[in-house]
């Protein structure tokens, strides 16, 4: 029995170390699964609410060791929706986030430290505006494994949340209105290997299974002329 036992034990030790040792899996963002949800106070009345879908970048995971995780991601700005056409130009304008110069929020991690199995402290660098300030994110892992739709990829899904100071990243303007202080909030999914789900185009026809959402129709172009700097009250 010890003949057998033995060799079957160091075969056993052996697959053991060798999967141990395999390090984080790669894994793409799904632009359409992924979204930041950001709160910011209103005039001290409400918090105003916006998302941004769309975000695209890699990720370095291995649910065995969180410290060996990394993450770089784009947050497309021009995506941004505050449910008013006219209060997103507003909010894209040069005096607050100037999406035209500068279309994408851009965040690496730095340092991941675990708290549990499921849950992290993830600090990195934010590119906001064309500054870079450190940012730091309290992540939960929901799950890792087989997406049950086609192509039936191995999945990981995330919630994080975090706050910053649009101040840090020099947006300054309207400080009567628009609170300094931006609450964030991220659901994200990513799909192992080489090729993440792409934003589904008009000329595609999405599965049966899970049909994207119908974007909402661009609201009417408006007859008004666009009045010069400074930007309008981003008040809606």
């Amino acid at each position: 029995m010890q003949r057998i036992a033995f060799p079957l034990l160091g075969l056993f030790l052996g697959a053991w170390s060798s999967a141990h040792a395999a390090g984080p899996e790669p894994f793409e963002l799904d632009p359409v699964h992924t979204r930041v949800l950001f709160a910011v106070e209103h005039a001290g009345f409400s918090k105003a609410l916006g998302t941004v879908s769309g975000s695209t970048g890699t990720l370095l995971f291995d649910r065995d060791n969180w410290n060996g995780a990394r993450l770089d991601v784009h947050v497309p700005l021009q995506r941004l929706d505050l449910g008013d056409a006219k209060w997103n130009t507003a909010v894209l304008a040069t005096n607050l986030l100037d999406g035209q110069r500068h279309p994408d929020a851009h965040y690496v991690s730095t340092t991941v430290e675990p708290v549990d199995a499921d849950h992290a402290k993830v600090c990195g660098e934010l590119t906001l505006r064309g500054v870079t300030r450190p940012l730091c994110l309290d992540v939960t892992l929901n799950a890792v494994k087989r997406h049950p739709l086609p192509p039936f990829r191995r999945t990981a899904g995330f919630s994080a949340t975090g706050t910053l100071s649009r101040s840090d990243f020099g947006i300054n303007a309207w400080k009567n209105v628009i609170g300094d202080s931006v609450e964030l909030r991220i659901e994200a999914e990513a799909v192992h290997g080489g090729s993440s789900t792409q934003l589904p185009s008009e000329a595609e026809s999405p599965p049966s299974a899970e049909p994207p959402i119908e974007p909402e129709p661009a609201p009417p172009a408006s007859t008004e002329k666009t009045p010069p700097e400074p930007t309008p009250d981003p008040t809606p």
